[in-house]
């Protein structure tokens, strides 16, 4: 029969649809993590009997045939980059994100990632990193005698050194953004690589058109609802639970047909 094998598409969605909400829900207290949506698709049709095919020789046809279909499969698990909340930290070079952008970071091979997780630090040599100690491009470093550092708005980086009482410009913040940005390819630690399907990158500071501007002492929490959540959790296990519920059908007519041949 073959509903036993479509039931168990439905069960192996379903399976995966959890998995990707247990990673949202795990990812609740993660800064600028984006949740994500599994999408499904309907499988291939057999057409036991073809729309618009003739019915008799007059020139009838057909209105609306019969098909049917062979389960369903995942399509993608779509990556929703919405605002998440901005929180108050009071921490120096904790840095937020409100609207468009990423900040760029300098892997160790060379290559360029982009997180929305500004929580930084300082290294040995003063300059801005993330918590894995990568550097945040274009590349800031801070005198060691700073007693403060100011970011604005607009990603302007400022310190008062030593006994100054007139603020040193140190750099400026940029962010970079993407056409698609459902396209970046996430490689943990709060990491995005740029792909094909995410087009490349554009550059410009905080503030300028089509960028968002930056919050200093604030961080972007993860955009995830836990009602929203938990209410796709229960409709996933339900679904999960009828499409078993087919099998277990199935097999009863099965278990029926048998006892009825011996």
């Amino acid at each position: 029969m073959k509903s036993l094998q479509i039931a168990a598409t439905g069960m192996m969605a379903q399976e995966l649809n959890v998995e990707v909400i247990s990673n949202n829900i795990a990812n609740m207290r993660t800064t600028g993590f984006k949740r994500l949506r599994a999408e499904f698709q309907d499988l291939l049709y057999q057409d036991l009997r073809r729309v618009g095919s003739a019915s008799s020789d007059s020139g009838t046809t057909v209105p609306t045939g019969i098909q049917l279909g062979f389960g369903v499969k995942t399509g993608a698990t779509s990556r929703i980059m919405s605002q998440g909340n901005l929180s108050n930290t009071e921490k120096e070079l904790d840095v937020a994100i409100r609207g468009e952008g990423f900040f760029s970071i300098t892997l160790p091979n060379g290559q360029t990632a982009y997180t929305r997780d500004g929580s930084f630090e300082l290294d040995d040599q003063g300059r801005i990193v993330t918590l894995d100690g990568y550097e945040v491009q274009p590349g800031l470093t801070i005198p060691d005698n700073a007693r403060s550092i100011t970011i604005n708005r607009t990603g302007s980086v400022e310190a008062l050194v030593g006994d100054s009482t007139t603020p040193q410009q140190i750099g400026q913040l940029s962010l970079s953004r993407f056409v698609n940005t459902a396209g970046l390819k996430a490689i943990g630690d709060n990491l995005y690589l740029e792909t094909p399907s995410s087009g490349t990158a554009t550059d410009g500071n905080p503030g300028d058109a089509g960028f968002g501007d930056v919050l200093q002492k604030f961080l972007e929490s993860a955009n995830v609802n836990a009602v929203s959540e938990l209410s796709d959790l229960i409709s996933a296990q339900r679904a999960y639970e009828m499409n078993a519920r087919v099998i277990s059908a199935s097999d009863e007519m099965m278990s029926a047909t048998t006892n009825i041949l011996r």
